[in-house]
């Protein structure tokens, strides 16, 4: 049978095409998602630390310069932290009905462009899988038209077709793992944000 042409196999298969840009779009997400990420600094330690100044500065009345405290931080937590400090003189249910939907805005914002990772590990095994039915297909008729050549032309071009499901497991595991790390990062950024809301809420609230 001889070795595989993988560059004709590609340039015959319309599915190893949208394979191809499936994995550009998987690529350029995760790395757009990773620079994003990266820019995310929260220390617990740190964040208590300018807790207790905000606290101090707001008994002052100084809330002003209170709030530019959390631009030290890198990601939502400072939004959250802003938005406690803006509203600091409503009631306690109502500022935690406010520091739950910040955080709801916030996860929005880490989770952007997620789905595509997603949805791109779940359907390029049946896009591949799709172009190896194809060329099965393709293989049986060509050896229906020959009439000669027997088992060796259909186990060559099964062969040839068992490319495309190969090129679409090599597309979806990368993006599985890849979508794993990064719902690991929310959750533990999640949990962050509503542990500071709480902190937030009892230190502000005990203000009033």
């Amino acid at each position: 049978m001889g070795n595989i042409d993988y560059i004709k196999v590609f340039f015959s298969s319309f599915t190893l095409w949208i394979l191809l840009g499936c994995s550009i779009m998987a690529f350029t997400v995760a790395l757009e998602r990773w620079w994003f990420y990266r820019k995310i600094k929260f220390h617990p330690k740190v964040f208590l630390e300018i807790l207790s100044r905000i606290s101090t500065l707001i008994s002052h009345g100084k809330a002003e310069e209170a709030l530019q405290l959390p631009d030290g931080f890198k990601g939502p937590i400072s939004d959250i932290v802003k938005t406690a400090i803006t509203n600091r003189n409503r009631g306690k249910v109502e500022l935690d009905e406010l520091l739950t939907a910040a955080r709801m805005e916030q996860r929005l914002v880490l989770e952007k462009y997620l789905g595509i990772l997603g949805t791109l590990g779940n359907t390029a095994p049946f896009i591949g899988l799709f172009g190896t039915v194809v060329g099965i297909i393709k293989a049986f008729h060509d050896l229906a038209v020959s009439g000669s050549g027997g088992p060796a032309v259909v186990a060559a071009g099964i062969s040839e077709a068992l490319v495309a499901t190969a090129a679409g497991l090599l597309v979806a595991i990368p993006s599985v793992v890849v979508y794993n790390i990064y719902m690991k990062k929310i959750k533990e950024m999640a949990t962050h944000m509503e542990v500071a809301s709480i902190r937030l809420l009892v230190v502000l609230h005990g203000e009033r």
